[in-house]
């Protein structure tokens, strides 16, 4: 696929996932929700990226929805170019856009950080709660205004977004629809680190550094899905099992041998395992989207 919202490059085993409508503050698009599928869809394939960094090109992250349809931006009965195609519900309902990239994401086999350089508002916003790390710019804005433009919370964050800051923070959130800034979004826990403009990108890409230089990238999916996957167990026990099947697996791995040996003879370590052929198949799996 040719891009034409979102910029991708792989550099030093992170991938960058820019969305590229700075005219437009990055606003999001049927055509963005496209691209960033198939954005995903390479980066699980691909076993020379180990971690993801998402980011906005310009002044913006992404300023939600484009509304340049005006009062029936979200008309399904109207908006046939957002809602073409066989991408339905059972009943026939079109899936929510943002909803469909969200859980891409959250079924990436790579770490994803997303660096707020700016206003991240609606979609723009909702988009990043599966990704598992997020820091912001001093000069970043959020907003899940949702309720002030007559809609409902959407890319699964009904789901993510009390599982990240917990459920008064979330309601206060969605229910007043109002803009707040990097300040507020780190007290909520919404970001887990703040920076000065100039600072954030490097931030970002030397957390994804400390990830690719010195991990088993087979471990970070697993991981990552077990994470995931234990916020809805329904006991400790749950998440135990699953655990336990997933150590007896790699514990008896390549990548065991090489993390337990490396660390002992004092050396970096050489993981041989690949996460497109090596991943075990007890690790936790749910729908492509």
């Amino acid at each position: 696929m040719t891009y034409t919202e979102i910029e991708y490059e792989v550099k030093d085993r992170i991938a960058t996932v820019t969305l590229n409508r700075p005219d437009r503050m990055n606003a999001y698009t049927f055509t963005m929700r496209n691209e960033m599928l198939d954005a995903f869809d390479r980066i699980d394939a691909d076993d020379e990226v180990r971690a993801v960094v998402v980011t906005g090109a310009g002044r913006a992250f992404c300023a939600g929805a484009d509304l340049e349809a005006g009062g029936d931006t979200f008309n399904k009965d109207k908006r046939q170019d957002m809602f073409a195609g066989e991408d339905v519900l059972e009943d026939g309902t079109p899936r929510d856009g943002g909803g469909t990239v969200a859980l891409r994401i959250a079924r990436c086999l790579k770490p994803v950080i997303a660096a707020f350089n700016g206003a991240a508002v609606g979609v723009g916003v909702t988009m990043t709660l599966p990704m598992d790390i997020r820091l912001a710019s001093e000069k970043a804005r959020f907003g899940f205004v949702f309720a002030r433009r007559g809609i409902v919370s959407e890319a699964a964050s009904s789901w993510f977004l009390p599982r990240v800051v917990g459920i008064s923070q979330a309601m206060e959130w969605v229910a007043t629809g109002r803009i707040f800034d990097a300040r507020e979004a780190l007290e909520g826990r919404l970001v887990s680190r703040v920076y000065a403009p100039d600072e954030l990108l490097p931030a970002a890409y030397g957390l994804a550094r400390e990830i690719a230089d010195n991990t088993s990238a087979v471990s970070v999916a697993a991981i990552r899905r077990l994470m995931w996957s234990g916020l809805s167990a329904t006991t400790p026990w749950t998440a135990h099992e699953a655990d336990s099947r997933l150590m007896a697996a790699m514990g008896a791995s390549p990548d065991a041998a090489e993390g337990v040996t490396s660390f002992l003879e004092k050396r970096p370590a050489e993981f041989p395992m690949r996460v497109s052929t090596d991943l075990p198949p007890q690790v936790p799996d749910w729908p492509l989207r």
